[in-house]
């Protein structure tokens, strides 16, 4: 197919499958002549790039032409549209179109629907922290294209360990696969031993919040900027985890007991975490939940208005500590 978008935030992810097109569309000493990149700065982008497009390759090979940070996922202007469907259909299979954008394009789009019809699209998200179930599901994955065997311990413990940073998932099991050189999987001691688990995630910011732990919660909120977490991104995964918390105690209140239809109310995709989520709420109370969610909305007004986050996220997780006994 001769025509992609890249959309996402994982730079990494992108990355690595721009590298691979590259490798596999341009070929040696004429890849400079065949290699086309507009920047998002270039006036008219798009129209060179699709004239770039219709243009034969020099030499051998195919021809690479990019787009990169583009916006017309969101809003393509009338003569874009107009030169997207006159150029695309007839594409010449020389020629590999790449564009790339962090933002999801809008599927109501007429961009979407014709780009759809003749090109792929792609995504390269980061799975947010308090996706578990698909951090898991990305451990397992990229372990299985690198032949590696993993037990489900060692799978669990690299998830803690990596979060969702897909570019630490990639070097820690690059790191095992040089150590262990045996055919049956990878034991979680091994992983406890050679993989360190000193990043710090949103997920235990809330754990150590829900615990009134200060000091903890503290050092947690300074380790996540340290490793340049976005604030907002961090205060979304708090709302998040306390709304489902929050879900669980309600339906608890009003004497749900069915797990499809707390699963249900809390957008819970595996009723099984109930159980877990069940035991991680003993001795919290619904008020203190209701409590939370007005000072993390507040916390992300006053974040978007400019303040500065590590005043306002340390404010903020004084304040949330204090709601579960902390002093």
């Amino acid at each position: 197919m001769p025509a992609y978008f890249f959309w996402g935030d994982n730079e990494f992810e992108l990355q690595g499958a721009m590298l691979a097109l590259q490798r596999r569309v341009l070929v040696g000493d004429w890849a400079g002549f065949n290699y086309d990149v507009m920047p998002p700065t270039l006036v008219n982008g798009a129209i060179s790039a699709l004239n770039q497009a219709m243009t034969p390759p020099f030499g051998a090979g195919q021809r690479l032409v990019w787009l990169q940070g583009t916006s017309l996922g969101q809003r393509c202007p009338e003569e874009v549209l107009t030169e997207l469907e006159r150029t695309l259909p007839i594409l010449p299979a020389t020629t590999v179109l790449l564009l790339s954008s962090e933002n999801k394009p809008d599927g109501r789009s007429k961009f979407y629907k014709l780009f759809k019809q003749y090109g792929e699209i792609r995504e390269f998200a980061t799975i947010p922290p308090w996706k578990t179930d698909l951090l898991r599901q990305q451990v397992e994955t990229v372990a299985q294209t690198r032949g590696i065997r993993l037990t489900s311990p060692a799978v669990d413990l690299l998830v803690e360990a990596v979060g969702n940073d897909t570019r630490q998932l990639h070097l820690e099991l690059e790191k095992l696969a040089l150590y262990w050189d045996r055919p049956d999987p990878i034991p979680p001691q091994v992983v406890t031993d050679l993989v360190t688990v000193s990043t710090q995630s949103s997920l235990k910011l809330a754990a150590a919040i829900k615990q009134g732990d200060i000091p903890q919660a503290l050092q947690v909120v300074e380790e996540l900027l340290h490793r340049n977490e976005p604030a907002l991104r961090i205060v979304a995964t708090l709302v998040s985890q306390f709304r489902l918390w929050l879900w669980v105690q309600v339906m608890a209140a009003a004497g749900i007991q069915n797990e499809a239809e707390v699963a249900a109310a809390a957008e819970l995709a595996n009723p099984k975490r109930l159980y877990f989520l069940r035991q991680e709420l003993r001795g919290v109370s619904l008020n203190q939940l209701q409590r939370t969610l007005p000072l993390l909305l507040q916390l992300e007004a006053d974040l978007k208005l400019g303040q500065d986050h590590r005043a306002a996220l340390q404010t903020a997780t004084i304040r949330l500590c204090q709601i579960f006994g902390g002093a």
